[in-house]
């Protein structure tokens, strides 16, 4: 098996057509570790953003990681600091924003 850190970013995430912006996708055949996620605001006035875990496995639940959170101006937010995700084959990561001035990085490892 291999371990390989990755980065995915996406810039000036935002509401767009009503549906969240997919920053990640579980690849088949493949356990990825989410070790940090990083919401950067980068409007002069507060954003708010929800991130949303979509499982398509096990009891195939979509569910709030963070909802409606308020980003300050010119600030950055890091949601899962200390904390791990496992996503498993077509999970997704998925970010809403109330406009399109959030940048996202996430940060993970896939075993394969």
């Amino acid at each position: 098996m291999a371990n390989t850190f990755k980065v995915s970013t996406k810039s000036s995430v935002g509401v767009g057509s009503g549906s969240p912006s997919t920053i990640y996708t579980a690849p088949s055949s493949t356990t990825t570790i989410v070790l940090a996620l990083l919401l950067a605001n980068k409007h002069s006035s507060a954003v708010s953003a929800t991130v949303i875990l979509s499982s398509n496995t096990g009891t195939n639940a979509d569910v709030h990681i963070i909802k409606d959170v308020s980003i300050s101006q010119n600030c950055s937010l890091e949601i899962m600091a200390g904390q791990k995700y496992v996503l498993e084959t077509t999970d997704l990561i998925q970010v809403y924003a109330d406009n399109a001035n959030l940048d996202v990085t996430l940060s993970y490892m896939e075993i394969t």
